[in-house]
């Protein structure tokens, strides 16, 4: 894309190679003004997103499973949430969590101008806090909170996950610091969580490393 800032924050290197990750992004479509639009707010303000490649990844998988309900767990300015609402199409319906109302703002008004917030419910507060407080179960749980939460997330988010359902996380790999010695207290977090679901009985778990690595796990 043309005003694509030329290194956007999106892409977190580290885990493919740089010629690799440039063919990648390079061989995908163009996204539409809104997306493209936060995928540029995104990298010139520094919110967190998944950007475009993982998004894709995100938008199969509700389709392919006929995802209806999706919880996701922070979302930021909402584009990955704009992606699960076009993916769970007329009827769906996603949980938008984010803990600061500016953000929330600000997505509710991309939300509008994609025509997806009718498919959107947004919370503001904290995204554990909230799946808590849940009391039905959901096709897709997403998960992409403050990395030092992810054990509790991986605790909470099992129960309210239908048989079948998927739990989505991303930045599972980041960004190739798991193998190094001294790992810092989120990198300890990242560890655990991925023993967690690697080792669970109740699911079935594939780690796919593109751009920071992303779990998919289905509920067995």
């Amino acid at each position: 894309m043309s005003n694509q800032p030329a290194n956007p924050g999106w892409r977190m290197g580290g885990i493919t190679v740089p010629e690799v990750e440039d063919y990648l992004y390079a061989m995908l479509p163009p996204r539409d003004e809104v997306l493209a639009e936060m995928e540029v707010d995104a990298a010139k303000n520094g919110y967190a997103i998944v950007g475009p490649a993982v998004a894709r990844v995100l938008y199969q998988l509700a389709a392919i499973s006929g995802a209806k309900k999706v919880f996701e767990m922070g979302s930021a300015i909402g584009y990955s949430t704009i992606w699960w609402a076009r993916a769970v199409g007329d009827g769906g319906r996603v949980v938008y969590t984010d803990g600061d109302r500016k953000n929330a703002d600000k997505a509710r008004r991309y939300f509008e101008r994609a025509g997806v917030s009718r498919r959107i419910t947004i919370r503001v507060g904290d995204a554990l806090e909230i799946l808590s407080e849940e009391k039905e179960s959901y096709d897709i749980i997403f998960n992409d909170v403050d990395k030092i939460d992810y054990p509790r997330v991986f605790r909470l988010a099992l129960p309210r996950l239908k048989r079948g359902g998927l739990f989505i996380t991303d930045n599972v790999l980041w960004s190739g610091k798991l193998g190094k010695p001294n790992p810092d207290a989120q990198t300890k977090a990242i560890l655990q969580f991925n023993k967690l679901i690697c080792e669970s009985q109740d699911l079935f778990t594939t780690i796919l490393p593109i751009r920071d690595g992303v779990s998919v796990c289905v509920k067995k």
